[in-house]
C-alpha cells in the first residue's frame, strides 16, 4: 500500500515517517518537494506516486502570525486540504487531514465530543475548521483527526522551548489557566495509522490521556528533564494567567477533547506524562 505524506518535514510528518507500519510503502514530502497551495504541484505528486492514501499532514501553524497573515493561513489550511483531498478522491485513494482543538472557543467546561458545536476564536482556528469543511465536501470518505497541544523530540515546540528557557534563565513564567492536554507527535502518529488503516471518515478526536495547564506540562518537563540530565538544575516556575502574556491570537482556556471512540477504536491510550518522558528520552539520545 502506498502512502503520500505532506508536511515531512514537520513534527508530525516525521513522526508519520517514522512510526508507518512495515507494509505501507510511504512517501514524505516537504514543501519544497510539494507546495499544497499549488493544484499543478498536487496533480503531478498525485499521477507520479499513485498513492492509496494520502496523509496531509502539512499546516500554517504560526496561531499568532496568523492574525496579521489571514489569506496565507486560509490558503495552506483552507483552501490547500480541500485541493488535496479532491485530487485523492480522483484517484480513488484514501485521504486524512489532521485538525486543531483551536476549532472551539474555549469556552466549554466538558470535553469537545467530535460532533460539538464550532466556533473558532481566531484566525488560525477559522483556517483549520475552512479545511476540515474543504476536505469533508470534495471527499466523501475522508477521515479528519482533530489534535491539541503536539509536541516532539526534534523540531519547534513548546517542550523545546521551556528546556532552552529553564536552562537560560533563573525562572519562568507560564499560563495556568489554560487547560488542554499535551500530545506527543509519536502517539499521534499511531493513532493516525490505525484510524486510517480502519478505514474510518469523518471526524475523530485524538490526543494523549490526562489534563494540564500549560503550567502543569512546564513542571512536568523539567522534572522529567532533571531525573534524565538534560537540565543541570531546577529554576521555578511561575504560573501566571492569561492577561499577564498578552498574544495576537486568543488561545483556548479549555483544550479537552473526547477521545472515549478513538481510543476504543484504536485500544490506544497513554497518559500524557509517560509520553512526554519518552520523548525527552528520545531527545536524550539524539545528544549522544
Amino acid at each position: 500500500m502506498k502512502v503520500l505524506v505532506t508536511g515531512a518535514d514537520g513534527q508530525l510528518g516525521r513522526a508519520l515517517a517514522k512510526t508507518a507500519p512495515a507494509h505501507l510503502q510511504v512517501t514524505a514530502l516537504s514543501r519544497s518537494a510539494l507546495d499544497i497551495t499549488d493544484p499543478p504541484s498536487i496533480a503531478a505528486a498525485i499521477a507520479q506516486l499513485a498513492p492509496d492514501l494520502v496523509v496531509n499532514a502539512a499546516a500554517y501553524t504560526a496561531v499568532d502570525r496568523a492574525e496579521s497573515e489571514k489569506d496565507l493561513a486560509f490558503a495552506v489550511n483552507g483552501a490547500a486540504p480541500g485541493q488535496l483531498a479532491a485530487a485523492a478522491h480522483g484517484a480513488n485513494a484514501g485521504f486524512v487531514h489532521i485538525s486543531t482543538d483551536f476549532v472551539f472557543d474555549g469556552h466549554a467546561s466538558v470535553a469537545y465530543a467530535p460532533g460539538a458545536p464550532t466556533a473558532p476564536a481566531g484566525v488560525y482556528g477559522a483556517s483549520k475548521l475552512a479545511g476540515e469543511q474543504a476536505a469533508m465536501a470534495t471527499h466523501p470518505e475522508a477521515l479528519i483527526v482533530r489534535t491539541a497541544w503536539v509536541y516532539a523530540a526534534a523540531g519547534g515546540n513548546f517542550v523545546r522551548t521551556m528546556l532552552r528557557l529553564m536552562a537560560e534563565r533563573d525562572e519562568v513564567r507560564v499560563v495556568a489557566d489554560q487547560i488542554g492536554t499535551p500530545t506527543h507527535a509519536d502517539s499521534l502518529a499511531r493513532a493516525i495509522w490505525q484510524l486510517a488503516a480502519a478505514k474510518l471518515s469523518g471526524i475523530w478526536n485524538w490526543t494523549d490521556a490526562g489534563v494540564a495547564s500549560w503550567y502543569d506540562f512546564a513542571v512536568a518537563i523539567q522534572e522529567e528533564a532533571l531525573a534524565l540530565g538534560l537540565l543541570s538544575r531546577a529554576v521555578p516556575v511561575i504560573p501566571i494567567r492569561t492577561e499577564d502574556y498578552p498574544t495576537p491570537a486568543r488561545r483556548p482556556a479549555f483544550s479537552l477533547l473526547d477521545k472515549q471512540a478513538t481510543w476504543a477504536q484504536t485500544g490506544l491510550a497513554a497518559h500524557w506524562r509517560v509520553e512526554l518522558r519518552d520523548a525527552l528520552e528520545q531527545m536524550k539520545e539524539m545528544t549522544r
